[in-house]
């Protein structure tokens, strides 16, 4: 009985469970609908919470947003300015559209003095007075082609419509191919208008017959706009180009000498990346001052061109009180300084780079480097101090610390060169059983030619006298003598693991090297720099050097 009890326990509550997998997925729509608005509830719910998430994102994302654009307007109040300038503008040149009679006609054609307004106004008063210019040439010269046209047209009779459709054809060809000519890009804006305008014209004034009110009152609106966008402009608070492009050249040379000292520093202090920025590897804009110094420098010439072509623009103004005032000295110096920023990138190159010298053989440079860093970028901060308030240099030469710690370094190379090159080689052994002895090395042509192999063209710039450094050996010829200047390291045994290990150090040692020599070089290129600063303080005709007065000593009771 019991026996009997249990099956059928078990099979009733199989049967509730068939009944209720059944129900549940094929008649869950009939049988449970608390389930189903269960279900329907839980749905909306989790759309609302999605529908929440996406508010709170937004909201997130516009509070940040906000926080940048107050941030900009903080770092640079004259764009807040600006704005507020061209607000300005345009409330002014709206006024048109309350004109009654007689001036209906400008009140119904003001689109174009506001369209103007918007297109002319720009940053810097250098690129409205181009805007501006562009658009009144480009709206006379077709307004004038125009009338020409539509007279033409006219003595066509029935063969108008062809006349005006095949000019447009014409004019269209003609101006897009004279655009594309690289000595008119700077009037590109002008050809644009240009076409506009005249095709408004031959259109607009088929249709009403009047080519002559349609050309007279579209140059009259556009004259109106562009005037009170030059005069606002000019009149409250102008931004200068030329002020800009000054102020970049100054900057350019405050980052570079900063990017100068700290890739010395940082070599000398072995700092090396665990991992290089994968922008730094891209040249993308990156966070490192190291590497954000000198390549805003190189990355500036196209902002330099853009505001070269604005500052020829503008009037004598400010400290720029001479008519055609030399801007493109100043990107001639510029220019300068980036081919003094190419060498800096190169010394970054060796911070980056996977094979690094020793920190003890740095160690042995390290005054001598760090003098010639300290030098070079001394005298890239004076020349633009002096840029910066516009005075030339005074009766002291620039370059004669920068020379004599180059000087030093070249011949601590000399004296250190077999730090700078792996001489633990067979190759070493071999080539001294060829030549023999120190003292016949001395004597030897191989060796006489060898010296001059080893100076670079910077090294002869600074070192007139190339074999002085020979001839001082040759007068004393003394044991000790060469000892201190040769040093023949023993030979080592020759292997595949010595000859890898060997190619390491080399590559090694020659990097400190390079580093040397590129310090060496970027000397030798600040000449072109000087050269061309003063070049620009003759051409501006900036103010003379004023020594600051030093003050009296106190003496003491």
């Amino acid at each position: 009985m019991a026996a009997k009890m249990g099956s059928f326990r078990y099979s009733l509550l199989e049967k509730r469970e068939r009944e209720r997998l059944l129900s549940s997925k094929l008649y869950s729509n009939l049988s449970f609908p608390n389930l189903v608005a269960e279900n329907e509830e839980q749905k909306t719910c989790c759309s609302f919470c999605n529908l929440l998430d996406k508010f709170a994102d937004s909201w997130t994302g516009l509070r940040e947003f906000t926080i940048k654009v107050c941030q900009m307007g903080k770092s640079d109040p004259r764009k807040i300015v600006f704005a507020a300038k061209m607000g300005l503008a345009l409330m002014l040149i709206s006024l048109l559209i309350f004109l009654k009679e007689p001036f209906e006609s400008v009140s119904r054609y003001s689109v174009w003095a506001i369209l103007t307004v918007v297109v002319v106004f720009e940053f810097s008063i250098g690129a409205t007075l181009s805007k501006g210019f562009n658009r009144g040439l480009g709206t006379l010269s077709a307004g004038g082609l125009a009338l020409s046209m539509a007279t033409l047209s006219t003595l066509a009779r029935d063969w108008e419509e062809v006349v005006i459709i095949c000019s447009i054809f014409f004019i269209g060809f003609c101006a897009t191919y004279l655009k594309l000519y690289p000595a008119l890009k700077p009037y590109e804006y002008g050809f644009r208008v240009f076409l506009l305008t005249y095709c408004f014209i031959m259109v607009s004034g088929y249709r009403t017959r009047d080519f002559i009110h349609t050309a007279v009152t579209r140059f009259l609106l556009i004259a109106l706009g562009a005037g009170v966008g030059v005069g606002i402009n000019t009149c409250i608070y102008p931004i200068w180009a030329g002020e800009d492009l000054h102020n970049l050249v100054v900057k350019n040379f405050m980052n570079v000498a900063a990017s100068l000292e700290g890739c010395v520093n940082r070599y000398l202090s072995c700092i090396e990346y665990e991992r290089v920025p994968s922008k730094i590897l891209t040249y993308q804009a990156s966070d490192d001052p190291l590497y954000s110094g000198y390549r805003s420098a190189v990355e500036s010439t196209s902002q330099e061109e853009a505001l070269l072509g604005f500052a020829i623009w503008e009037p004598p103004h400010g400290r720029y009180k001479m008519l055609r005032y030399p801007w493109k000295s100043y990107i001639k110096v510029s220019g300068a300084l980036r081919h003094c920023a190419f060498m800096v990138m190169a010394l970054h190159g060796c911070i980056l780079s996977e094979i690094q010298a020793p920190a003890e053989r740095r160690q042995v440079f390290r005054g001598e480097l760090q003098r010639v860093g300290n030098e070079g970028a001394k005298v890239l901060r004076e020349l633009g101090s002096k840029i910066k308030v516009m005075e030339k240099l005074g009766p002291v030469d620039i370059l004669e610390q920068v020379h004599e710690a180059a000087e030093e370094l070249q011949k601590m190379v000399n004296r250190k060169s077999h730090l700078l090159i792996n001489s633990a080689s067979g190759n070493n052994e071999n080539r001294r059983n060829n030549l023999g002895e120190p003292e016949d090395l001395l004597m030897s042509e191989e060796f006489e030619n060898a010296i001059p192999e080893l100076k670079s063209l910077s090294e002869t710039v600074l070192l007139p006298d190339s074999n002085s450094c020979l001839s001082t050996m040759l007068t004393a010829p003394s044991e000790s003598k060469l000892q201190k200047h040769i040093s023949w390291p023993a030979p080592l045994s020759f292997d595949a693991d010595t000859e890898e290990s060997n190619t390491y150090e080399s590559a090694s040692a020659l990097s400190l090297a390079t580093f040397a020599s590129l310090l060496i070089e970027f000397v030798a290129r600040l000449q072109n720099v000087v050269d061309t600063f003063e070049e620009l303080c003759e051409k501006a005709n900036f103010k003379d050097h004023k020594p600051v007065e030093q003050m009296p000593d106190v003496e003491e009771a």
